[in-house]
């Protein structure tokens, strides 16, 4: 499941509308390799999402005293950086790096979003809705897409061409 993370309502939209579970749950930003740095402190790359990392200071938002003086699940509607759907409340993320000699497709994806909206990052996560199995079939998704209310499902059939049920309107 992919999403815009520079949306600072779709942590909880992904959260409450497509995997049915409670809305502080955090999400991982997968972000062009070679634009990493720009965005995270990390000095390795993180294919598998073992590794958490500040955002890069850059990337950080100030928080006004009102803001910094939140506290319990209040802390979760401030808006900490440009990616604030990704962004833990202690200015973390655990970050999945997409090289492109790995994962050619999803590397494009990404890049293609990042063209469209000059953000390198995408929310990622399991295809999967609270207590199920992620998803290992074509079959399996799509049920998982029509049980949800996510946007759009795209997908690419074995061997064959792109299909596409709906446009992502970035």
């Amino acid at each position: 499941i992919l999403a815009d993370p520079r949306r600072p309502d779709m942590q909880r939209r992904v959260n409450l509308q497509v995997k049915f579970r409670e809305s502080f749950r955090p999400f991982a930003p997968a972000v062009l390799a070679e634009r990493a740095p720009d965005w995270f402190a990390l000095d390795r790359e993180s294919p598998y999402l073992l590794f958490t990392a500040p955002l890069a200071p850059a990337r950080m938002r100030d928080r006004s005293p009102e803001e910094a003086g939140r506290t319990g699940l209040a802390r979760l509607d401030v808006v900490r950086s440009e990616v604030p759907a990704v962004t833990h409340v202690d200015g973390s993320a655990r970050v999945q790096t997409v090289a492109r000699d790995d994962h050619p497709d999803f590397h494009a994806l990404v890049r293609a979003f990042e063209r469209a909206t000059g953000c390198p990052v995408v929310l990622n996560t399991s295809l999967n809705l609270r207590g199920e199995p992620i998803c290992c079939t074509a079959a399996d998704a799509w049920r998982t897409f029509l049980r949800s209310d996510m946007d759009a499902d795209w997908s690419r059939p074995r061997g064959g061409r792109d299909s596409e049920v709906a446009a992502p309107g970035w």
